[in-house]
Parts: C-alpha cells; structure tokens; sequence
C-alpha cells in the first residue's frame, strides 16, 4: 500500500535511468554470472584494464522475484535505523547483518529516507526526525551522484519583475516554494490593486483546482491560494510543512497499539467564511468524505480517493447508497471545533505524516447541496443517505453528482470562501478573474493578513507581456529566465528611473540530459559517467543561461533544508569536472576495449568502442541494439556479443536547449574522441515521451525495438514533499509504472538462490 504515496503525496517525478547486476545484494559481484570472464582471459589480446566490466550487468528475464530475489529493503529495511548504517572511504553507505556487508542502493535510500525515520536515543548527530532524514537524503544524493542516473546541465536563475507601486516585495520576496499568489499577502499596493498574469488559461476550476484531472491548471492553482485558507497544516516559505497555528489551538498525534496513527485536531472557535457564518470541525471533514464517493467519481469523471489513507476507506468509499449510511471509522467528528483522523499502519510511519493532518474547510452546502448532512454516531463519521440518491433518470446515475460538477464550476459567492479573497467576477471570454479581499480571513500561518484590496489575474502572453509592464496593463512578470530575457528585464529596471525592480532567485531544479539505461550503452554506469566527464556543464549552463544560472551535481534544490543540513552532516559530491583522460578510463574500466569484431580497441586509430557480453547472459532489448542509422549494431562474435559504444539521442523541436546540446552532446570533440558515436532524432515532445516510456501513451508508436537513451527535458523540486520512494523499485510488478529513472541499482538486489 505504501507504494501508493507515490502519488498521493509527491509531485509525480519523471525519467531517466540505470544500470543492474548480478550482485549478492551487497554491490558486488557473485560470481554467478556464467561467462562474465575479465577481459584479459580473452584471446582476444584485450588489455587487463577491465577488471569487472559487467559489474553493473543484470538480467532477470529468467528469474522469479519473491522465489530467486528481491530488494534489500524487502529483506532488511523493515528493522534498519540510520544508527545501523556505516560510510565507506567513498561516502557510501552500508549495514552489517549477520556478519555480511551489504551496500545500500537507491531503492532501499528513498525508502529509509521517508520511512526509517526513528530517532536514535541519545545521538549526538541525529537529534531530531528531520536530522535522520537529512542523513538518509545524504546518502542517498552520494549513491545518486556516484549512479548518475541523469546529468543536470543547467540551473537557471529566475527574476520576478514588478512594479515597485507594489511595496513590500524585497522585504518579503517570492521563492520556489512561495509564488507570487502566496507572497502578495505581505505585499501593498499604492492604488489598492496587483494586476498579476500568466500564459495558462484560467478554466474557472477555482473551487477544486484539480477536479477531474491529475494536476491542477497553473492559473486555476493561483486562484485557488488566493481564495483557499485556514488549513490545518500548510505550506511555510522555506517549503516545508508546518502547523497552521493561527487555525489550530491545539493538536496532538499518537501511534496506536495496531501500528495506526491518529492526530486529534482542535480549531479556534473563531474562524469564518467570507459570508461571516461560521467554521466549525464538520466543515473541515466535507470534501475528504465527499470525494472519497462514487457520487463525486460520477461527477468528476475521475476516482478521487481522499481518504485513500484513513482506516475504514475501503469499506466507506465502496457504499453506493443502498442500506444504512458506511462511516468512514478514522474520520471522527469529536465536537464541535474538535476532530481526528486515524492513518492506516500502512502509511505510519512516514516522515511527511503532518500531511496527513492537512484538512481544509468546505462550505456545507458546496458539495452537499440542501439537504445531505455529515454525522458521527460515535463509530466514524459519515454523509446521510440523500446525498446517495438516485437521479429521477435511472441511467443518470446520482442526483448529487450534477450538483457537485456545477459546483466544481463555480466562480460567483453562492457559496463563500475560506482564503485571503473572494471572487468578484469572472470573464470567461477574456480569462479573467478580479477578486476582493475577505474581511473575515483570518490571516496565513503567520497571522498575516493581505492588504491589497483588489487582485485582477488575467491571461497574457509571452511575447508581449513586458510591454503590458510597461504600459500598466501587468504589474509583475514571474519566472523571467535565459540571458537575452534577463538582459532585457535588468535593462528595463536599469532605464526605469526606480519605477519597476526585481526579485531573484535559483531554480529548484534543472535542466537535464536523461537516460532511458536499462538497455543499450547508457545502462553502465561508466558510460554515464563517460559522457559527463566528456561535457563542459559550467560552460554548458553558462551559455544556456546567459549567465544567470549555474549547474548542481544531483537531485536537489541547493536552497532547500534538506541540502543544508546534508552539508553540515558532510555531503561530498563529484563535480565530474571535464576530462577526456578520466572519460577514457572509465570506459576502459567498464570494459569498452573492444573493436566490433573482438579485437582489442586502438585508441590510436579511434572509432567506436564496443563491449563484450556472453551470450549466456545477454538480454534481449541489447541484442537488437543498434544506432538509428543502423550502421553501429551488437554482433555475435563467437560465443560472444559485442554492443557498440553509442548513444541513440532524441531531442525537442523549438527548443533552445537542443540546439546547444547538438555542440554541446553531438558534435562534441571528447565524445568522439573518447569512442562513442552519437545519432539524433529531433521531433516532438509526446513523441519523445513515448520513445522513453516505450508505450504508445499519447497514441503515437515507439520503436518497434527500444533504440533511444537519451532524452533532453527538465525537471523540478520544488515541492513540499521530497519522496522518491517505490520511484527506484526493482519490483517487476511495479518497475514500468512508477520507476523515475528505470533504474536497477545493483546493490538493491537480494538474491534468494
């Protein structure tokens, strides 16, 4: 069931991938791998460089998980702390269990990361919940690092442009976790009013931004943190999750005998909706009730599944309204401002399980119309049996689903509002929005009220939008990136005479070359590596940046906590400074010392170096490698393959990123040099997509054969929730579904036979 957090909680990561091996769950080699013989025991007169070169080489087509292996974690995770954990010379970390050392791979980090939480008695390095996970983040970042399972190229720096008739901004500025639509509330405003925009469209989803869909729209979210508040646990500044104290008066969070968790939550008693009417505890338990129905799947056309973690979900979301009403048994409405929600053992512990005390609160009315009510008899609460009725067309399903669509759409004050404005009007021709402020809200986490009186969110477009700056139409511009748009933005502050000004700060991500690596050449790690030896990335994000950015060697946003505390408890990182020499190693290291027809490679008369893999051993998906063109294909010498050192990449149109990695990548003189050919195909997006996830998702057709390992794109971290676990699984069942990097970390591999 844990594996579901994975997209209850986290901001669904993408891409890349990694390498395998027949380990013996400790990170080496064992043997059992017929043929793997070192390449100096070959006739072939190949050099003694390459010492293991299918140390990171696995195929499991023939085996069985649960019968002849599964994870480490599996097998162990469940009775690790971070005090068991040891560092090697390289910052790796490792257990002893039974006298045996075992490497800790990717897969069984992430988990720990989230859910060895524990706090150590009486440690003088992990005091708190916060330090171990600081500690597990640093060893799973090192174990990143050293994988590579994609190559960050680029971090921009972003520049918020405003008009300085906005006051307050410098003092208070926006953040990658704390958007415009959140800081504004520390902001004034000269004439009363911010005129904000963005390029998405507003839908008028502003009651439930993500109603229906995956995620929310990027406008439609805005307006919903404009008009959305008193949460119990919310979202600070810094990004991380906090107790809402000017909502909550009290709380407190006990872990039951049965390995359950309940947080009981009491709220002050003077909480309002913009119509002045009261919030008590029942409003904050309607829409996780209501979207936990059949009636709202019919009305959104999607399963929502609020109270996917709570005990008593599966009864409760399977009542379709015939007999008595189900309560869902760890939702209770205690009292009148008091309430408690008890989470299933499945997800206890977990180090972000504030999240699941984060309730909001809905006016009744919204989603249960006239009549329908929420109770609790004392065995959990529920919704009355009318909200279940029955529409007077049978094949219309629920009467209430209508209802709660129409509500979804609403964007007037029939029904009030809980955040900082209201909504004044909506002109869905124009896709705009003017809200007003809230005289009853409040205040944020930090009993901050707003004091712009007007907020006015309109729809504009890329190209034009620093004219409307400049002509009053827009008074700020987010997210301005890339050195001829900063340079532009800077000069325009610079000739301003103090009428516009900026706010700056780094990307909580980057842009990255990616790897589709459990086929072809990119699954060796040494590979990988190979290619970021042979790339400049200062040089690279420089360029790509116009300056205004950098480059980062791992998953993570250097401003976040997390990397803080990960540096002061000794966080180590390669850099892969640029080296022909050191990629030329490690290719010769990993065994790429061939020619294609098994005699040893000349690095003197260069070409493309291949790699020997028996074919007792050797997987499917590399047999039929080859290079676009065809030229460069794995061929059968003896009993042997050889697969070429080449790199299959698909790129973007319209993209300024890959264009410079066509000289950066492609045409680059180390990459030839050091014996990899590279062949491109630059299309689409979806396309590229369907190309990584080798699956006709967007009604395309991929390959018939995989044949693309690299992909250029971006990813970020700026959510409150850095979780990655069930995302590094080597889990047949679950690998292809929920792998972010299709990554085989060999040391997560614990063999059962």
């Amino acid at each position: 069931m844990k594996k579901l957090l994975a997209f209850l909680l986290v901001a669904a990561m993408l891409v890349c991938m990694v390498a395998c091996n027949t380990g013996d769950g400790d990170g080496t080699t064992a043997g059992t791998t017929a043929g793997t013989t070192g390449a100096g025991e070959t006739t072939t007169g190949a050099p003694e460089k390459a010492l293991d070169p299918l140390a990171d080489y696995i195929s499991v087509d023939d085996k069985v998980w649960g019968e002849d292996y599964t994870s480490l974690y599996e097998q162990f995770g469940a009775d690790i702390t971070i005090d068991d954990v040891q560092e090697d010379e390289e910052g790796m970390a490792y257990i002893t269990v039974d006298g045996k050392d075992y490497t800790l791979g990717l897969d069984f980090l992430s988990m720990a990361m989230v859910y060895n939480v524990e706090v150590p008695a009486d440690h003088d390095v992990y005091k708190t919940a916060d330090d171990v996970y600081a500690g597990w983040w640093k060893y799973y970042i090192t174990r990143w690092n050293y994988l590579l399972p994609e190559i960050p190229l680029y971090s921009n720096q972003y520049y918020d442009m405003y008009n300085t008739k906005i006051t307050g901004v410098q003092k208070n500025p926006t953040n990658p976790y704390w958007g415009p639509a959140s800081a504004l509330i520390d902001w004034d405003s000269e004439d009363g009013q911010i005129i904000l925009g963005s390029s998405t469209d507003l839908s008028g989803k502003f009651r439930y931004a993500s109603f229906g869909a995956t995620s929310p729209g990027a406008a439609d979210n805005d307006i919903a943190i404009l008009t959305s508040g008193l949460e119990t646990v919310t979202t600070n500044k810094e990004g991380g999750y906090c107790w809402n104290d000017t909502v909550v008066k009290s709380h407190s969070e006990k872990v039951n005998d049965d390995g359950t968790k309940t947080f009981t939550i009491e709220i002050y008693d003077d909480l309002k909706f913009s119509d002045g009417s009261a919030v008590t505890a029942k409003n904050y338990l309607i829409s996780t009730l209501v979207f936990s129905t059949p009636v709202a799947t019919q009305a959104a056309k999607k399963d929502h599944q609020s109270a996917m973690t709570v005990v008593g979900y599966e009864d409760f979301a399977a009542y379709t309204g015939e007999g008595d009403p189900v309560a869902l048994s760890g939702l209770r409405l205690l009292d009148t401002y008091k309430f408690s929600v008890t989470i299933a053992a499945d997800y206890i512990p977990y180090f972000y399980d504030i999240g699941y005390a984060s309730f909001g609160p809905s006016y009744q009315t919204l989603w249960l119309g006239e009549t329908a009510d929420v109770k609790d008899d004392g065995e959990g609460a529920y919704i009355t049996a009318d909200f279940y009725a029955k529409a007077e067309k049978e094949e219309d399903g629920y009467a209430m689903a209508a209802h709660i669509e129409a509500s979804a759409a609403n964007t007037d004050t029939t029904y009030p509002w809980s955040g900082a404005y209201v909504v004044e009007s909506y002109d869905v021709a124009e896709k705009t929005a003017v809200l007003k402020l809230n005289p009853n809200f409040k205040g944020n986490y930090e009993g901050t009220k707003p004091s712009i009186d007007k907020v006015i969110y309109k729809k504009v477009v890329t190209t034009t939008q620093m004219a409307d700056l400049k002509a009053g139409n827009l008074d700020l511009i987010a997210g301005i990136t890339g050195g001829d748009e900063t340079n532009e933005a800077l000069k325009v502050v610079k000739d301003s005479n103090g009428k516009f000004d900026t706010v700056t700060y780094a990307r909580a991500g980057y842009g990255k070359l990616g790897f589709r690596a459990d086929f072809g050449a990119v699954q060796f790690r040494g590979v990988r590596a190979a290619i970021a030896y042979c790339m400049d990335r200062a040089t690279f994000a420089k360029d790509f940046t116009g300056g205004y950015g950098g480059v980062v060697d791992g998953p993570y946003y250097s401003g976040s906590w997390m990397k803080k505390a990960a540096d002061a408890q000794g966080l180590t990182l390669d850099n892969y400074a640029t080296s022909l020499d050191k990629a030329i190693e490690v290719l010769e290291d990993d065994g790429w010392v061939y020619n294609a027809d098994g005699s040893a490679y000349d690095v003197e008369k260069g070409g493309v170096r291949y790699k020997q893999i028996p074919a007792d051993i050797i997987k499917e998906d590399d047999i039929t490698f080859q290079s676009i063109d065809s030229k460069y294909k794995t061929v059968k010498v003896g009993d042997n393959y050889y697969m070429p050192l080449v790199l299959n990449w698909y790129g973007t149109t319209d993209n300024p990123f890959t264009d410079l990695l066509v000289t950066g990548l492609e045409t680059n003189a180390n990459i030839k040099a050091a014996g990899f050919v590279v062949q491109s195909t630059i299309g689409e997006f979806a396309p590229m997509l369907e190309e990584l996830y080798q699956q006709p998702v967007y009604g395309g057709q991929p390959s018939e054969f995989p044949l693309y390992e690299l992909f250029n794109f971006a990813t970020g971290f700026n959510s409150a929730v850095y979780d990655y676990s069930w995302n590094m699984t080597i889990d047949p069942s679950m690998y292809d579904d929920y792998s972010a990097y299709y990554i085989k970390d060999v040391a997560d591999f614990y063999w059962l036979k």
